[in-house]
């Protein structure tokens, strides 16, 4: 399903988005834009940073430096009736454990000028919740369906979510990406998750977020088609040349077979630099690759460039 990208002011705006927690940089100088209708999927390993820039977006933590607005609110000022516009879930939602599900949509209808009794009713069905049960004593999968519905009913126009697929089983994350994809065409929708295959297939844009620092932010499509996984089949053997571009990440040889994966694949144009670069070329494949295989290709050359810096400055150490 394409959610329907709008024109006008972004969801998302952010500009030098920086944060310290004492003399430690988390987020460096962070630039992004989320049009409105997007379903955003910020990805990057463990401490990249991406639950602080989503609650530096929620005003839970406030900035070093840079700003960000959401809605066309600076995230700073965020309170009260904003959050009318705005859900917010996380993996850790702390939920009312002495409250029954029926309870806490009671106590949540009153926030919410905008709560749809009739969603409500169709959601509580969708995701069968049983509504007598108190929510300590709901499973995970069951309390993430519980947050998502308390979050969903009053027809938020940005949705923010924390990594909410991570523990729940299969069953579970279809139930509640289907529901995501019902609110598409009406919000737009911002998450973080490491859950890279599901991501993929309802994402329509995609940002990268590694050591607190973006490296990429493009749509999905555009990702895609930049990025391909190369083969190439040569008459002789040979090693590989020093000076290969930059975009082409984690080249290897072996025998006659020469692979890397080309991050700015520009189709024939492309296979023309193969043949350039490579004496006696028999074969060249480009293959499309998944976002999990993109995932990797840039975080071993991002682990592989830091350990060059870290022995390159040891080096400078000794010689000097």
């Amino acid at each position: 399903m394409n959610p329907t990208i709008t024109s006008g002011d972004p969801a998302i705006d952010i500009h030098d988005l920086t944060k310290r927690f004492g003399q430690t940089e988390v987020l460096h100088e962070i630039g992004l834009a989320v049009p409105k209708g997007a379903i955003y999927a910020l990805v990057g390993p463990n401490g990249a940073g991406k639950t602080t820039m989503i609650k530096l977006l929620m005003n839970i933590l406030q900035p070093t430096a840079g700003e960000a607005r959401v809605l066309g609110v600076e995230c700073e000022g965020l309170a009260g009736k904003a959050f009318e516009r705005i859900a917010y879930v996380s993996e850790n939602q702390e939920l009312p454990d002495t409250m029954t599900v029926t309870q806490m949509l009671e106590y949540l209808r009153g926030f919410y000028p905008r709560w749809d009794v009739g969603l409500e009713q169709a959601l509580v069905r969708q995701f069968d919740l049983p509504m007598d049960r108190k929510m300590k004593h709901l499973s995970r999968g069951m309390k993430m369906k519980a947050a998502f519905a308390g979050s969903l009913c009053y027809r938020p126009e940005l949705i923010v979510l924390d990594e909410p697929f991570t523990g729940l089983d299969p069953l579970v994350r279809d139930e509640l990406i289907e529901s995501l994809l019902e609110r598409s065409p009406e919000a737009t929708i911002f998450l973080s998750s490491h859950d890279l295959a599901e991501i993929e297939s309802f994402a329509s844009h995609v940002g990268y977020l590694e050591e607190g620092r973006m490296l990429f932010s493009e749509e999905m499509a555009v990702l895609s088609e930049r990025f391909r996984e190369v083969t190439v089949t040569l008459e002789t053997p040979m090693k590989l040349p020093h000076n290969l571009p930059g975009a082409w990440l984690q080249a290897e040889t072996a025998d006659c077979v020469v692979r890397f994966v080309d991050s700015e694949f520009r189709g024939e144009a492309s296979e023309r630099e193969v043949a350039e670069r490579f004496a006696g070329v028999r074969d060249v494949t480009c293959e499309a690759m998944p976002l999990r295989a993109i995932f990797l290709a840039i975080a071993k050359t991002g682990r592989t460039q830091s350990q060059a810096a870290q022995i390159a400055a040891r080096d400078r150490r000794v010689g000097a």
